[in-house]
């Protein structure tokens, strides 16, 4: 398949797994950078190919030979995360650009050899399931979002939802990092505002960002 394909089928995949957007091709145009028109009309293609399910103005829905597609698609970029991030200790966001590419360079072959180097990991660096070699996610998901989180718990980051450079820089000159211990200080619910303290920093957090950083109970 094309990498715009693969790219298409794993956005609907994100999209629908996030719960930040939906998969109404709008939103994935939007992803992908490309216009309303070319998503309605790639949509089309794949529902030919039986890869997406379309119906007019509805949201986009893989079928199951989509979804395994996708999963494939997203394995391979999840272990390249995890060895360049070991290999190289380069940024998540350096990390994610990088994978973008290789992704669709790398044979079933090779992304077992590289799950098998790194000990068949279950998380990438951004806390994110790596799907198995039967495109099976085998973890459980029970992290909330920071806005969830309940004042004065302690959790442990557990995931974080962006490939936004700014937002990675941030992350990182603030030590907040995929399994690091976070305190919530306090919840401004009416200005939607989170307070937490994380190693020796004290910092107030938007629903931007509350939104996109996953937690679990520590």
């Amino acid at each position: 398949m094309s990498v715009a394909i693969e790219n298409f089928v794993k956005a609907i995949y994100n999209n629908d797994n996030h719960d930040i957007k939906d998969t109404k091709p709008g939103n994935i145009a939007k992803k992908l950078g490309i216009s309303n028109a070319a998503a309605t009309d790639m949509a089309k293609k794949l529902a030919v190919k039986d890869l997406v399910n379309y119906e007019k103005y509805q949201k986009l829905q893989l079928t199951e030979k989509g979804t395994k597609m996708a999963l494939n698609v997203v394995r391979k970029h999840r272990l390249w995360e995890s060895f360049l991030f070991k290999m190289f200790d380069m940024s998540l966001h350096d990390i994610h650009r990088e994978a973008e590419l290789l992704e669709h360079q790398t044979s079933d072959l090779l992304a077992d050899k590289i799950s098998a180097y790194l000990g068949h990991p279950k998380f990438d660096p951004h806390g994110d399931p790596i799907p198995n070699a039967d495109g099976e996610i085998t973890t459980e998901d029970t992290s909330i979002s920071l806005a969830e989180a309940t004042e004065g718990k302690t959790y442990i980051i557990s995931r974080l939802l962006s490939d936004d450079k700014e937002f990675f820089d941030f992350c990182a000159q603030n030590e907040i990092k995929y399994r690091n211990i976070v305190t919530v200080s306090k919840q401004f619910i009416s200005n939607k505002m989170t307070q937490i303290s994380i190693g020796s920093n004290s910092i107030v957090l938007n629903e931007d960002f509350t939104k996109i950083i996953y937690v679990d109970e520590n």
